[in-house]
């Protein structure tokens, strides 16, 4: 499985939710995919005042914040 983080190269909020996401993609065998959303103009249109935002096949779990108690619950739900 697979979420993306939707981020930008010089947002604190983004990487601090990168690294809190580490421990939980640890923990269910999860892959992050990193996209900086200044690198594709459709991501930035979407997401622009949004980021750091986490996705799931599209589906928002969080954004600015990781809601690790969301995520956790979706996590197990769906594995």
């Amino acid at each position: 499985m697979k979420l993306t983080l939707i981020s930008r190269i010089y947002c604190h909020l983004c990487h601090d939710m990168e690294v809190a996401l580490a421990p939980l993609a640890a923990e269910f065998g999860v892959e992050i995919e990193v996209l900086d959303v200044d690198a594709d103009p459709a991501l930035e249109a979407l997401y622009d005042e949004l980021v750091p935002i986490l996705l799931h096949e599209g589906s928002e779990l969080c954004h600015y914040f990781l809601d690790t108690a969301k995520v956790r619950d979706y996590l197990s739900k769906i594995r």
